[in-house]
């Protein structure tokens, strides 16, 4: 079979749609697996780890940079990885509803404050609104001028270096609330100017597994009257990470590419997405760099791509699975929404695919965004296709039953393919 395959650059969103006959869903609910073509007694499926609810923010710093933190070497996940901010969600964050019920994967408040106190205890950098002050008009969708930014500006809540430092170590101890402080201090969680993008299940076969809301959220264009530091990111001194920094997201994704950095598939995917839209911007007449108004106009763009989509941004829901190899690389299929959405509405990107190769301890490398058009031969027809994706749904429920690892499971029917 060829092997047409192209990348995205960062002028090829144009869409292209798949019909879901052409595409069905693999039915995850069977509770016995059988190796193709084998004798042998079927083999019980290994009982599906939990899911745990957690939420990460794409931070857009007031120069349209996008903050990522490097997590420490001894992380239990991600080790040495570049991730967004973000992680578990609290009992103190909000209820949710329990393992099983499909609404705890939606976006609710508990994953907005959760996202807004991973953040902070990150990052440093406190998301809330000041309560004293009147919110008339700030940066939401709906705006659509640089003025609102401005506006937005003296409403954040503005606390000294000294009080976010002992907030930040207090909140991360679990010694106060992280809400309470908020408002103990004047403020409230700006949960209102988080923008939905994107829901990440982890997929079957891991172990430790996550249910993660992505979120953007635009960090008010520079203005004279709020201090430049409080948009300043620090790491939390070596608990969890070892570095903060704000970067062009075209300058992470070419760090990652050269081996650099690391990143993990959803990080490299929304950061390839939203470098199509908040690019390296041209100085302005006074050699100033981009201006208020250039800024503004990147960001209504990436706002209006966010509704944009079937579903749309917002909802999509992505849990990763391996369509195809291509040499040492793996294709990962971004179309389904996971096993404990399985029979529900959810879908995820049914247009493109992430190419990666997993190196273990080392993380990944070779990754890029593609057409998955281009991916599944286009001159196959219809039933050919199926039988295509068939042999794949087949090799993914190999691979969940535990019996050999993901190569061996995809090696399965490379010959009658």
């Amino acid at each position: 079979m060829r092997s047409a395959v192209k990348t995205l650059s960062s002028r090829t969103l144009l869409p292209y749609r798949y019909s879901r006959s052409n595409f069905p869903r693999p039915n995850l609910h069977r509770t016995m697996a059988t190796a193709p073509d084998s004798k042998q007694p079927p083999s019980p499926i290994k009982p599906l780890p939990i899911a745990s609810p957690s939420a990460s923010i794409l931070l857009i710093s007031p120069s349209n940079q996008i903050l990522l933190l490097r997590r420490v070497q001894a992380s239990s996940s991600f080790a040495s990885a570049h991730v967004f901010p973000g992680g578990h969600i609290d009992s103190e964050d909000g209820p949710l509803p329990p393992h099983g019920d499909v609404r705890l994967h939606e976006d609710s408040p508990a994953y907005r404050v959760g996202a807004l106190r991973e953040c902070f205890e990150e990052s440093g950098i406190l998301l809330a609104r000041d309560r004293s002050k009147k919110n008339n008009s700030n940066d939401t969708p709906s705006s659509s001028s640089s003025s609102s930014s401005s506006s937005s500006s003296s409403l954040l809540l503005q606390l000294t270096e000294q009080e976010r430092d002992a907030g930040r170590n207090a909140i991360h101890k679990k010694q106060v609330c992280f809400q309470d402080w908020v408002r103990a201090h004047g403020g409230i969680p700006d949960t209102e100017s988080l923008h939905p993008f994107t829901r990440w299940l982890t997929p079957a076969h891991i172990p430790k597994r996550f249910s993660t809301q992505m979120y953007l959220y635009f960090l008010p264009l520079a203005h004279p009257g709020i201090p430049q530091s409080l948009h300043i990111p620090t790491c939390d001194g070596g608990v969890e990470h070892t570095e903060a920094q704000f970067l062009p997201a075209s300058e992470w994704l070419s760090l990652a590419r050269a081996g650099k950095i690391v990143l993990f598939p959803p990080q490299f995917f929304l950061l390839t997405l939203v470098a199509n839209f908040l690019t390296a911007a041209a100085d302005d007449d006074d050699g100033g760099g981009p201006t208020a108004e250039t800024l503004q106009a990147q960001r209504e763009r990436l706002r209006d791509f966010l509704r944009t989509g079937d579903p749309p941004w917002g909802e999509k829901c992505i849990s990763p699975w391996p369509l195809k190899k291509e040499g040492k690389r793996l294709i990962m299929g971004l179309d389904e929404p996971g096993p404990e959405l399985d029979g529900t509405d959810r879908r995820g990107d049914a247009e493109r695919v992430v190419f990666v190769q997993f190196k273990g301890k080392e993380g990944t490398s070779g990754m890029e965004v593609g057409w998955r058009k281009d991916v599944v031969d286009p001159g196959l027809d219809e039933e050919d296709e199926e039988k295509y994706l068939e042999a794949r749904r087949k090799e993914r429920e190999r691979s969940r039953a535990g019996d050999g690892d993901l190569e061996q499971a995809l090696r399965g029917r490379r010959e009658k393919l």
